[in-house]
């Protein structure tokens, strides 16, 4: 598949991520499926590291997706390690996938010296064809003698599939005092629709950190960051978030760390709005805002039929204000909704209110409106006191060109 434009909605540059301890990597061409560019990544986790998940909930899961399930959670002080390939997903290749995940974590935990439990893999890309894996195990002696510290934009290069940049984000908090950074990468671009999270998103911090403790934040902070996002509404088998505490600093974090979830919380959030920016095709970037509901459920299944609705990205992305589809969205989403309880705004333009157009609504500010990149969508039920808010892009032509030529 040719090189695709970078995104108008991507960032200037690859942020500059905080140096993790306990974390090196590398990046290697093995030429799964593309030529001329990197498409392995490994990370190297310390003794003493602490690891959390999150997984697809696609009723046909990927293999290194399901190897992961079984691996999260056990109890081990070892070293981890982290493996991940772009242009094959290993999905939908029956015991063929189990053995190829099998070969992969098995080459790296004799390479790291580590149990074959805690290395974790996942892959990227095409769905049912047979993974190369050899082309992976031929190249993990390579990749072990290059570990080295940071290297986090070389490996969200490496993890790329029809993503046009690659993606990072980072902080450093404050816990009892003490400095304690988190770093992460992501890839993601088409067949984004969250149940669970959506895309590959790997996380870093040198917090001391409990597994149990950890991995009830990823799995809180989730509800709110990845699946929250949606660019065509299609469920990946491949899904994985996977977050490692190293302890590096010396610093423990707890549940009541509030300033350490809020600092999680945000590279969570900013790695989901950048998939959400590279959205295969996208021009705009769109936030859809429910207040009113009856409950938080019934405001994400209108949030959610809003941002997924063909007409409604259609519209936006030829910049018709067409609050109709709106109305339409809300009406098929299967929560409660009263016509005559309904207010609709595009950004602060009152669109609609009680059943009808606003008597003051402007269509041609609405239509200079939405000319922006950025944009907000309001709907209030009147209702009740349930509120969410997710991401979407709009959908264009080029959405249609990247899939109808994605494997060729």
């Amino acid at each position: 598949m040719a090189s695709l434009p970078v995104s108008p909605l991507a960032p200037d540059r690859f942020p500059d991520l905080p140096h993790i301890g306990g974390v090196t990597l590398a990046t290697g061409k093995a030429g799964v499926r593309y030529s001329g560019r990197t498409d392995v990544m490994l990370a190297h986790l310390d003794p003493g590291t602490k690891v959390a998940g999150v997984f697809t909930r696609s009723k046909t899961r990927a293999a290194p997706v399901l190897d992961c399930e079984a691996k999260i959670g056990a109890s081990s002080d070892s070293g981890a390690a982290f493996v991940v390939n772009s242009g094959n997903a290993n999905a939908f290749t029956g015991r063929y996938g189990a053995e190829a995940t099998q070969a992969i974590t098995g080459a790296v935990a004799a390479a790291l010296d580590l149990p074959e439990s805690r290395v974790f893999s996942s892959s990227t890309g095409v769905i049912g064809e047979p993974l190369p894996h050899q082309r992976i195990t031929d190249r993990i002696g390579d990749l072990a003698a290059q570990l080295a510290p940071d290297g986090f934009e070389q490996a969200a290069r490496a993890i790329m599939t029809t993503d046009t940049f690659p993606k990072g984000a980072g902080t450093t908090v404050t816990v009892g005092g003490q400095p304690v950074r988190i770093a992460g990468i992501a890839k993601g671009s088409g067949m984004i629709a969250p149940d669970m999270a959506t895309m590959l998103a790997y996380i870093f911090t040198d917090a001391i950190i409990d597994q149990r403790v950890l991995q009830s934040m990823v799995a809180a902070l989730t509800a709110t960051t990845f699946n929250c996002i949606t660019v065509d509404s299609d469920t990946s088998t491949s899904d994985t978030v996977l977050v490692a505490a190293t302890g590096a600093s010396g610093i423990p974090a707890t549940e009541n760390d509030l300033g350490f979830i809020e600092g999680l919380r945000r590279v969570m959030l900013d790695l989901a709005h950048q998939v959400v920016r590279d959205g295969e095709g996208a021009t705009k970037f769109v936030e859809i805002s429910i207040t009113g509901a009856v409950s938080e459920v019934d405001a994400r299944k209108h949030a959610m039929a809003i941002a997924n609705s063909p007409l409604v990205k259609t519209a936006i992305a030829g910049e018709d204000p067409n609050w109709g589809r709106i109305v339409m969205a809300v009406g098929k989403s299967g929560a409660d909704a009263e016509r005559d309880r309904m207010t609709i705004w595009f950004g602060d333009i009152l669109v609609a209110r009680d059943g009808w157009v606003s008597p003051d609504y402007d269509e041609a500010r609405a239509a200079a409106y939405m000319k922006n990149q950025e944009l907000t969508i309001h709907v209030d039920l009147g209702l009740g006191g349930g509120t969410a808010t997710v991401w979407t892009c709009d959908l264009t032509h080029g959405y249609v060109d990247i899939n109808a030529d994605y494997r060729s």
